[in-house]
């Protein structure tokens, strides 16, 4: 007899977007679910450092804070989108402090106590509200401590999701859940639900070089892509100009606010070169940054260039930066007295699954926001510290659509239980490992900072051999979490790589060799993928 366990929301990730949500909707008698891929804290929220934009000081406004932003953006955000998020920044930065979040506070010379705001890349004020250099660290364990205490949240730490679950018998098509991996059991359960989310997060780990955590493969992109959702702007992946360059190092980010602070990038000989760039020089956007870097790298032959911060006190360097320190200190680098081996990494994924201003795709009752999503907010190329507030602003709009809307949504059907009758376990998972090695590198080979057009066909003929083995491994043995998202991450470095090729300009993140300039003949346009029929599981 199929059975599964049935929820009112489904939620698919458990950081900053999925966990607010779940936390916004629970007090309505709603029973929730929050599945995890891995540990609760192994999303991007976690590892985030830098901080939430949000307009605090006397001298910024709600005005320039858009302006940056659509800037940055590159002509391509929304403007109405934009101003939506912005002004729910301060909002947004209360509801977190109700939830336990401790900010970095400073004194007035008058003896006022206020939130310390810093200042990033692309920002033309301090307005980046922090707890330190670990600002995600204090925003996941906070609502990670609510959520476990609330008795209507159901969380699941090692659920990996195998596919979503569709109706097209209705008058439209509609979400009725998900098949998901227990990764500890090594089972395939059902979880049905009458509105699901995708918080999965972005694809950063298609790339050989990430500062992102083990989780971002872009399964919530891949998901609604196999059940029919348009994707858009995929080829606008941020490039972090600086990820801490370290044999022994594993994908740490060296924050923004280094050099909001004052932190300066150097070649070898200790030379500054950013006034080359960019008048904004250590402050201008990161994608600018990053291709600086890059460009000294080739140019010059180096495997890195230098951060350094060192001509700031000693004590404030610690107290500002405490985590970076210590981590550099492993290491035997003292951030305090010699500057910091840096090298650009891939950090965020602009594009996604293309959403409305309520958070909804294009299957009813099937939402997505953070990173995972495409709101029309970043445009081509996301400024510093506005994707914690994103997380934030459209988790409120999503639980608003829900609550609104749930009274009138059916409970799903009865949902057959996953099949694995024809399927055995595999003795060949050398395939599974080999296949995500080369997908990365080539990634960052064809598909990296700097494209071209013969780079992208190249990538995409080896992404079009790679579906075709994955797929076969995928229909012939049991899945397990690292097949999942494999044959995720495949499907997302095919949809970057079309995008790439669909935009015959450089604009933002997105710079090709054979289109060196903006295309200002028309208006910007963003980059829409609708699955064939085919492509649809």
């Amino acid at each position: 007899m199929p059975h599964s366990q049935n929820y009112d929301v489904l939620i698919i990730g458990s950081g900053g977007a999925g966990l607010s949500l779940a936390l916004k909707l629970a007090d309505h008698s709603l029973r929730i679910a929050v599945l995890s891929k891995f540990d609760l804290t192994m999303g991007s929220t976690y590892y985030a450092q830098g901080g939430i934009s949000a307009v605090f000081g006397a001298d910024d406004s709600i005005e320039s804070h858009i302006e940056d932003t659509l800037d940055a953006g590159a002509g391509l955000c929304d403007p109405d989108i934009v101003r939506l998020t912005v002004t729910h920044g301060k909002s947004s930065i209360d509801w977190l402090r109700q939830q336990g979040v401790v900010f970095t506070e400073e004194q007035t010379p008058s003896g006022e106590v206020k939130l310390h705001l810093n200042q990033e890349g692309g920002h033309s004020h301090r307005r980046i509200v922090h707890t330190a250099d670990a600002t995600g660290k204090a925003v996941s364990l906070s609502l990670i401590e609510r959520a476990q205490e609330h008795a209507n949240i159901d969380l699941f730490e090692h659920h990996n999701v195998v596919e979503l679950i569709t109706s097209s018998k209705d008058a439209e098509k509609r979400i009725l859940g998900a098949y998901v991996l227990d990764s500890k059991k090594q089972a395939v359960k059902t979880l049905a639900a009458r509105v699901v989310v995708l918080a999965t997060g972005g694809a950063s780990k298609a790339y050989l070089y990430s500062t992102n955590p083990h989780s971002s493969t872009g399964d919530g992109i891949a998901l609604a892509w196999r059940a029919g959702c348009r994707v858009s702007n995929m080829e606008f992946m941020q490039f972090h100009p600086t990820c801490l360059y370290h044999p022994h190092a594993h994908s740490f980010l060296i924050s923004e606010a280094v050099r909001g602070e004052g932190g300066k990038l150097i070649l070898p000989d200790g030379s500054p070169f950013m006034q080359n760039f960019d008048a904004r020089e250590e402050l201008a956007p990161r994608d600018i940054v990053a291709r600086a870097i890059d460009h000294e790298m080739k140019k010059r032959g180096i495997d890195c260039v230098y951060l350094d911060i060192s001509h700031k006190p000693e004590q404030f360097i610690r107290e500002h930066f405490p985590t970076i320190y210590q981590q550099c200190l492993e290491f035997d680098i003292d951030i305090t007295k010699q500057p910091i081996p840096v090298v650009p990494a891939a950090h965020y994924t602009c594009g996604g699954v293309l959403t409305d201003s309520y958070a909804r795709t294009d299957i009813a009752n099937l939402y997505a926001i953070g990173e995972v999503a495409c709101t029309g907010l970043h445009g081509a190329n996301r400024m510093a510290s506005n994707s914690l507030l994103e997380c934030l602003v459209f988790a409120e709009r999503a639980s608003e659509d829900i609550l609104q809307k749930l009274p009138g949504i059916l409970p799903p059907p009865v949902i057959p239980d996953w099949d694995e009758s024809k399927v055995s376990d595999s003795d060949e998972e050398v395939v599974v490992s080999h296949n995500w090695d080369e997908l990365r590198r080539f990634m960052w080979d064809y598909v990296g900072i700097v494209r071209t057009d013969k780079r992208l066909s190249r990538a995409l003929s080896r992404v079009d051999l790679l579906k075709k083995e994955i797929a076969e491994y995928y229909s012939n043995f049991r899945v397990t979490s690292d097949l999942l998202e494999l044959r995720n991450l495949v499907i997302v470095a095919e949809l970057i790589i079309r995008c790439a090729q669909l935009r015959k300009e450089s604009r933002g993140l997105h710079y090709t060799l054979d289109y060196p300039e903006i295309d200002n003949s028309r208006p910007a346009q963003n980059s829409v993928l609708t699955p064939s029929p085919t492509e649809r599981r």
